[in-house]
């Protein structure tokens, strides 16, 4: 029964120690968040020695002009990006499935 079912189990227990490792970590105090383009835009100032303001980003990125739009571009991509791993998985099942049958 588990041969059949091996990667489904390694997926679990994966899961499941990235998800305890995270509260453990999360759990502590003294940790601040920062997201990474303040991390990394400290940095690149820090290397160059010029202020984060005078770096300006090759591609103009689009501001929305509220933050309701914003968040419904987001889920709009997270939807987006759920559908493009539902169909790649079900493809991958289909094909196993497929060969198991030929």
């Amino acid at each position: 029964m588990f041969e059949n079912r091996k990667l489904e189990i390694l997926t679990l227990i994966g899961l499941f120690a990235f998800v305890v490792l995270f509260l453990i970590v999360s759990g502590q105090s003294g940790h601040e968040f920062s997201g990474s383009d303040d991390v990394g835009s400290q940095e690149i100032a820090t290397l160059t020695g010029r202020p984060v303001a005078s770096f300006t980003p090759l591609i103009p990125q689009y501001v929305p002009p509220s933050p309701e739009i914003e968040s419904t571009l987001f889920a709009l991509q997270a939807t987006f990006g759920g559908v493009v791993v539902g169909l790649v998985i079900g493809y991958w099942l289909g094909q196993k499935k497929r060969i198991n049958n030929a």
